[in-house]
C-alpha cells in the first residue's frame, strides 16, 4: 500500500500532491516540421511515493524526466502543465528554474561517468549545490558533502572527497551522484536508469539506498527503468511508456496481477522466470519502437500487436479508465467509443 493510500484508508485528508503533470508534450522543430517525441503525459505523485516509468529504449522515458526540469535539448519545446509544490514550472523564467533544479527537484542521470566533471574533485562537485542555492561557505559545504557521502554508504568517505571520478568504481560514482542529488533535500528526485551497467549486488544496494533515503525524507521519486524486476521491487505506481506516451498506468501490484495493454503483457512475457525450463524460448515482441517522426496511423503499437483490430490502424485509442487502471487501448474501450471511431 502506498503512503497516499494508507492515509486515505485511515480517514486522513489527502495531502497536496508533490507533482502534477497534465498533457505534457515535448516537440522538436525539424526542417520538415514539428515532431512530438513525448505527448499526452499525465500523472500525479505524492511525497513518499515512487512512480516507475518503464518501457523499451526510445519510448520517451528519459525525455519525460528531462522535460520536468526543462533540460530538453535546444530546438525543443515543452508544453502542458508541470506543477511542483504548487508552482507551475512551464511558465517560470529560466532564472527561477535554476533555483528549482537541485533545490526542489534533483536528478540522477543515467551515466555517472559522463555526468560528473572529470577535472573536479568529488568533494567540490557535491558541495557546489549548497554554495549555489544556499550561499554556504566552502568549508561548510564540504562538511555537508562528507556527511552526505557517509549517508549513502560511501566507503572511506573522507578520502573520496579528494578523489576524481575516474578513481571511483561504478557503484561509488552512482553513490556520489545520489549524494549530490540529495544534498539540498529536494522534495522530488528523478532517477534515470540509476542501476544500468552495475552488477546485481550493487544494483540491489543502490535501489535499497534510494528507497531508504526517499522514505526517510518523505521525497517523491520518479524512477526510470527498462527492468521489470526493478519495477516490482521499487514502485508504488507504474507508468508503461510506448512511442512517447503512457499507454498503461496502475499500482504496481495491480499491474503485475492483471496487465491490460498488449505491450505490457509482451514486456512481462519477455522476462525470464525461475520456473521456466532451460530449453524454453523467451517470448519476444516483434519489430521495434517507431521513430517519433514515423508513427503509424492509429495506435502506435498496432504493427507489433498480435491482437490488433481494424480500428487500431485507423484511430489512436483514447485513455480508458478501468477499475484500478488507466489504459490506452481499443481492446478496453466501451462499445460506443469503438463503434464511433470505426465509423469516422
Amino acid at each position: 500500500m502506498t503512503a497516499h493510500a494508507a492515509r486515505a484508508a485511515n480517514g486522513a485528508p489527502p495531502p497536496t500532491p508533490a507533482l502534477i503533470v497534465e498533457d505534457l508534450a515535448v516537440r522538436f522543430d525539424t526542417d520538415t516540421g514539428g515532431v512530438d517525441v513525448v505527448r499526452n503525459i499525465g500523472f500525479t505523485l505524492h511525497k513518499g511515493e515512487t512512480l516507475c516509468l518503464v518501457g523499451e529504449s526510445g519510448c520517451g522515458k528519459s525525455m519525460t524526466a528531462l522535460s520536468l526540469l526543462r533540460l530538453t535539448p535546444p530546438g525543443s519545446r515543452v508544453s502542458g502543465r508541470i506543477v511542483l509544490d504548487g508552482a507551475e514550472l512551464t511558465t517560470l523564467p529560466e532564472e527561477a528554474m535554476r533555483r528549482v533544479r537541485g533545490r526542489q527537484c534533483a536528478m540522477i542521470f543515467q551515466e555517472p561517468m559522463t555526468s560528473l566533471n572529470p577535472v573536479l574533485r568529488l568533494g567540490d562537485q557535491i558541495a557546489e549545490p549548497l554554495i549555489e542555492h544556499y550561499g554556504a561557505t566552502r568549508d561548510q559545504a564540504r562538511e555537508q558533502a562528507l556527511r552526505a557521502l557517509r549517508e549513502v554508504g560511501m566507503p572511506a568517505a573522507a578520502e573520496r572527497l579528494r578523489d576524481y571520478p575516474h578513481q571511483l568504481s561504478g557503484g561509488m560514482r552512482q553513490r556520489a551522484m545520489i549524494a549530490m542529488a540529495l544534498i539540498c533535500n529536494p522534495g522530488l528526485l528523478l532517477a534515470d536508469e540509476p542501476t544500468t551497467a552495475l552488477d546485481v549486488t550493487i544494483q540491489g544496494q543502490i535501489l535499497a539506498l534510494l528507497h531508504e533515503r526517499t522514505s526517510a525524507r518523505g521525497m517523491g521519486l520518479i524512477l526510470i527503468t527498462h527492468d521489470l524486476s526493478v519495477v516490482a521491487e521499487a514502485a508504488d505506481t507504474v507508468g508503461v511508456m510506448y512511442a512517447g506516451e503512457i499507454v498503461e498506468q496502475a499500482p504496481v501490484a495491480r499491474l503485475f496481477a492483471a496487465p491490460l495493454h498488449p505491450y505490457t503483457v509482451g514486456l512481462m512475457g519477455a522476462v525470464p522466470t525461475r520456473r521456466a525450463a532451460k530449453s524454453t524460448r523467451l517470448a519476444t515482441i516483434p519489430g521495434v519502437v517507431p521513430a517519433p517522426g514515423a508513427l503509424p496511423p492509429g495506435c502506435a503499437f498496432a504493427p507489433r500487436c498480435g491482437r490488433a483490430m481494424s480500428v487500431c490502424t485507423q484511430q489512436p485509442p483514447l485513455r480508458q479508465p478501468v477499475p484500478g487502471h488507466t489504459v490506452q487501448c481499443w481492446l478496453h474501450a466501451d462499445a460506443s467509443s469503438s463503434q464511433s471511431a470505426a465509423a469516422s
